[in-house]
């Protein structure tokens, strides 16, 4: 027999991998791009390709620390929402804030670039196709759902008591 709480954990869980998911999806094409990978850093920005060619090792160094941001603030969420450690409040709050942002950036970055190629707008100094078609179609889309993910699980396991404090699950021992 399935109860309302095993449906919701079942759901959370599901929302936590698919946070997880997009997120170390971002940081494995940034540790590619760190590495001296290519292929698609046109999609990310004609910069990009630039300061690969210009700054390599400055261009690689800040792209691999980016993709362990990446990678800690996908996984993060998820390890800590099942073993509920030390700081397990505070990451419920930068998972919140997180959530937030990447819905954000990822939502409004898709509807500006999708606007663009639309050709409802057109930026001043031009633009470049394949950016546009990587933001509208890849990198801000999957930081919106992402986000939306992240929001989600760490909806469904809030508690009526974190609810009226206003922060993440409490944990009783």
């Amino acid at each position: 027999m399935r109860t309302r709480g095993t449906e919701r954990t079942k759901a959370s869980t599901a929302a936590f991998a698919v946070a997880a998911g997009a997120g170390v999806v971002h940081a494995v094409a940034s540790m590619y791009w760190a590495l001296g990978g290519r292929w698609q850093l046109e999609s990310v920005g004609e910069w990009a390709v630039q300061l690969s060619v210009e700054h390599p090792l400055t261009t690689g160094l800040a792209l691999g620390t980016i993709a362990v941001v990446k990678l800690v603030a996908a996984v993060v969420p998820w390890v800590d929402e099942r073993h509920q450690g030390r700081f397990h409040r505070p990451l419920r709050v930068v998972g919140w804030a997180g959530g937030f942002v990447l819905v954000g950036w990822g939502g409004m970055s898709t509807i500006a670039a999708g606007a663009v190629l639309a050709g409802l707008f057109t930026p001043s100094g031009g633009y470049n196709e394949t950016t546009m078609i990587g933001h509208a179609i890849v990198w801000d889309p999957l930081f919106a759902l992402w986000g939306i993910a992240l929001l989600t699980a760490l909806g469904l396991t809030r508690t009526a008591e974190s609810s009226t404090a206003g922060l993440g699950r409490v944990r009783h021992r």
